[in-house]
């Protein structure tokens, strides 16, 4: 269990979230998340943002090019692929692109 402290160490990064393709857009598309949240944590709070059905799909892009792993902690993507001082990240209901 973590205590104060550690919890207090866990930094925050700003997710920018667009959509892509048919996805709906966001009231708000930035979003401060901690940075130890993984890609899946991101993925099923964005599926009830956008209200998805169970049996519709939903896709999660870096860069335009590929659907990071759902293990991926954000941190990591944000170090790797982060632009300036948040990570862009797309995302939409039909497979785009990777």
């Amino acid at each position: 269990m973590a205590t104060a402290n550690e919890k207090q160490a866990v930094r925050k990064i700003t997710v920018s979230l667009k959509p892509a393709g048919d996805a709906p857009t966001l009231n708000k598309s930035k979003f401060l998340v901690e940075s130890d949240k993984t890609v899946g944590w991101l993925h099923q709070w964005l599926r009830k943002a956008i209200k998805c059905e169970p049996d519709e799909s939903t896709f999660v892009y870096v860069s335009q090019c590929f659907a990071p792993p759902l293990d991926q902690d954000l941190d990591t993507l944000h170090q790797c692929y982060g632009t300036g001082e948040k990570l862009i990240l797309h995302y939409c209901k039909s497979q785009a692109w990777g």
